[in-house]
């Protein structure tokens, strides 16, 4: 039987999952940083949104096409460079890019709040490195727990993850109308500078507290070829990476269908940007709110009761629903209730059970596999489908008809995850 720790976050993170003595600090620590990280990303998102209701459904189709393409740049200039650079330099470099970004775009916006270019570029540049950084934690994850070990502790390690995803938007709500949509880019900024000393700390405690069946976390040496195409050969040689792709892609198509959706709802109901982006705060810190009670208690539960397969197919099931429902009804009450049901879901049940997928795998596909998988499969994804959706509501296709056929996509979606699920044992 563990010790009891004397400190009180730690107590609490024994009791909500079975964590081991010599795991806590590297818990503790991987926690902070997803904190940072996420409370970086989410106190910026709200104006993201904004911008989108700004430039509208059309103009937001055709940029996550773009948005597709960058990220495909991204990850094969990220595959190179985990090639090339030690992690411990790497992976705080990359919080440090992201921080420099925000800033630099936030005095853009700040010398001239209607640059439509400057907001594009925006919308374009956080919809890649949000998935890009989420995906660079956890490779970093995988390689210090082993796959027994995520199980367990995935569930807790987010829980970091969805408070600052809470204090984030909280902070954008208290604080938009004084400072203003650039002043939360500079705010969001600071948080990734405070994620690169996380980034390090992790780094340190990982190797001093490695535990069996990790690997050799302190031989941090470049990983495989540096060919940029790394990450998508090794998807394409794989059927079990070709399933995590399938599943990804239907996991952004579903995702896509509902925020198109959100985006005409709330420009038709606030005029105002910076009310709009107080909406979209709310919306985010309440259901990161329902989300860190499901991290906290269930989802280690679930995972070690029911296995991965439960983790991937609660919420594409629960989606079936959702579509079926707004399908039948289509109120704005039925669409909230979807999109909160999917994003809690996904924080608190697909994103562990997503990342578990990969604790069978080798080091280098950790690292560019993933990656590949997670921004370029998932942006193809949602450009695809609004490309879709964009091209069945102009031919006067019917809501109810749309929302069939994401009922549909939600279905093989669950089948996808249940596959997937089999193979992690």
């Amino acid at each position: 039987m563990n010790k009891p720790s004397g400190s009180i976050l730690a107590r609490l993170l024994q009791r909500s999952a079975r964590i081991e003595e010599r795991e806590l600090p590297t818990v503790l620590a991987a926690a902070v940083l997803f904190f940072a990280v996420f409370a970086g990303y989410f106190a910026v998102r709200p104006v993201r949104e904004t911008v989108g209701t700004i430039l509208g459904r059309a103009r937001v189709q055709d940029l996550l096409i773009v948005t597709w393409v960058v990220s495909i740049g991204v990850v094969m200039l990220y595959a190179t460079l985990v090639a090339r650079v030690r992690r411990a330099v790497l992976l705080p470099a990359i919080y440090g890019f992201i921080a420099l970004l925000l800033a630099t775009i936030g005095l853009a916006l700040r010398a001239n709040p209607g640059n439509v270019v400057v907001g594009a570029a925006f919308y374009v540049l956080i919809s890649v490195v949000n998935l890009f950084f989420v995906s660079v934690f956890w490779s970093f994850m995988l390689e210090i727990l082993n796959k027994e070990q995520s199980k367990r502790l995935f569930g807790v390690i987010a829980v970091g993850g969805t408070a600052g995803a809470l204090v984030g938007p909280l902070l954008t709500d208290l604080s938009v109308s004084t400072i203003g949509n650039p002043g939360v880019l500079f705010m969001g900024a600071a948080f990734f500078v405070i994620a690169i000393y996380c980034q390090r700390k992790l780094l340190r405690q990982a190797s001093q507290n490695a535990v069996p069946g990790t690997g050799d976390v302190a031989n941090d040496q470049p990983v495989g070829s540096a060919n940029p195409f790394a990450g998508m050969l090794l998807v394409l040689k794989s059927p079990y990476l070709l399933g995590i792709a399938l599943f990804m892609l239907l996991l952004s198509s579903v995702t896509t269908f509902l925020y198109m959706d959100q985006l005409d709802v709330v420009k038709k109901t606030f005029s105002d940007p910076e009310q709009r982006t107080q909406v979209f705060s709310r919306i985010d810190y309440a259901v990161q709110a329902l989300t860190i009670g499901f991290q906290f208690f269930v989802t280690g539960r679930v995972a070690q009761r029911f296995g991965v397969v439960a983790l991937l197919t609660i919420v594409p099931l629960l989606m079936v629903a959702g579509f079926l429902g707004l399908a039948i009804s289509g109120t704005f009450a039925v669409l909230v209730g979807a999109m909160v049901a999917r994003r809690v879901g996904e924080y608190a049940f697909i994103r562990p059970g997503r990342e578990m997928l990969y604790s069978v795998v080798d080091t280098e596909t950790k690292y560019k596999a993933k990656s590949f998988n997670d921004v370029p499969v998932y942006r193809g994804g949602d450009a695809l489908s609004a490309q879709v959706q964009g091209l069945l509501k102009d031919g006067g296709v019917a809501a109810s008809s749309i929302a069939l056929l994401g009922a549909c996509i939600a279905a093989l979606w669950a089948f996808t995850g249940w596959r997937l699920g089999r193979r992690v044992k």
